[in-house]
């Protein structure tokens, strides 16, 4: 671990999943913040700095998670299994990660009087379908409830949209496509690409996400979303574009994108939320084609064959 005692902070602040996508940049919007900021994650964060803190445990090993929520002013929990396919080939994995992994940090949270335990869920709680993913982030929310009523854990559980931006993982589906563009030429789409998501850039979503920190968010449910909504076939046109048209979009009309909702994903109705939209967003254009030059950077460097070379001058990140 790295010594702290040199960083002038406010309060010190736990971030399960912080080495992840979403979790790292909930992590560099603390340190600039000002917040002691500790990172735990199975994996050692490529992102980390000198101001921050790595453990690297599980959080199944409850006397890992116990050992590093001691002494937390607060608690932010982004980690478990987020891909939708992922969950539904391992149910078993899903369960005892994203759910007993919850319960051993909300259970260090209440040893360890934590002031309030912030929890990554996903608007796949309002539906019928996202499978083992969305039924154990209904039950993590159920289990954060009877945390506050039966120990007085105040929590604030966030909702977030679509999300895209870098540092994205393997089934983000902006950085898929990007990928799948550079290195193929093409774009592969199941579906006719009606589908409607509300695309919100990650550095938006993060920033909304400390925000919640205030008082005012005490026990509450609280959406980040984008302040658009766009079908997937105008954001793949949009990339198609942004190649200038070197790029075929392939829509697969026979099939669907399984486990995922089509225009919205209101069916099932647990506690409503606020939705917070932040004043000042990443226009998702621009975003997008942040996201297109650092990618090609990276694969470049991997040593990939770009099928589509992006010139130079063009590359201004």
């Amino acid at each position: 671990m790295d010594n702290l005692d040199n960083i002038v902070t406010k309060e010190r602040v736990v971030v399960f999943g912080g080495s992840g996508f979403m979790g790292s940049h909930v992590v560099d919007q603390l340190t600039l913040k000002g917040y002691k900021v500790v990172v735990f994650d199975r994996t050692s964060s490529p992102y980390i700095t000198n101001k921050q803190q790595m453990v690297v445990g599980d959080l199944s090993n409850f006397k890992q998670v116990g050992d590093c929520v001691q002494g937390a002013d607060y608690v932010f929990h982004f980690g478990g299994i987020a891909d939708i396919h992922e969950a539904k080939e391992n149910p078993l994995k899903t369960v005892s990660i994203n759910i007993l992994g919850t319960t051993n940090i909300l259970e260090a949270c209440r040893i360890h009087k934590v002031k309030k335990f912030i929890f990554a869920s996903t608007l796949y709680v309002y539906s019928e379908i996202g499978n083992f993913y969305r039924s154990t982030k209904q039950a993590c929310e159920l289990l954060i409830e009877n945390y506050k009523s039966e120990f007085n854990l105040d929590f604030c559980i966030l909702r977030f949209g679509s999300l895209y931006g870098r540092r994205a993982n393997k089934f983000n589906y902006i950085g898929k496509v990007i990928n799948q563009a550079l290195l193929e030429g093409i774009i592969n789409r199941k579906g006719d690409g009606s589908e409607i998501r509300d695309y919100i850039h990650v550095e938006d979503a993060a920033r909304a996400s400390v925000k919640v920190l205030e008082h005012k968010f005490n026990n509450k449910y609280v959406l980040i979303t984008g302040n658009q909504k766009f079908a997937i076939r105008e954001i793949l046109e949009m990339i198609q574009e942004m190649f200038l048209g070197k790029v075929d979009i392939n829509f697969d009309k026979k099939k669907i994108m399984e486990g995922h909702y089509q225009f919205t994903p209101y069916s099932f109705k647990p506690r409503v939320a606020l939705k917070y939209i932040p004043e000042l967003q990443h226009d998702l254009g621009q975003g997008i084609l942040d996201v297109i030059y650092d990618t090609y950077k990276k694969l470049i460097k991997e040593g990939y064959d770009i099928k589509i070379p992006i010139e130079e001058k063009n590359n201004k990140t």
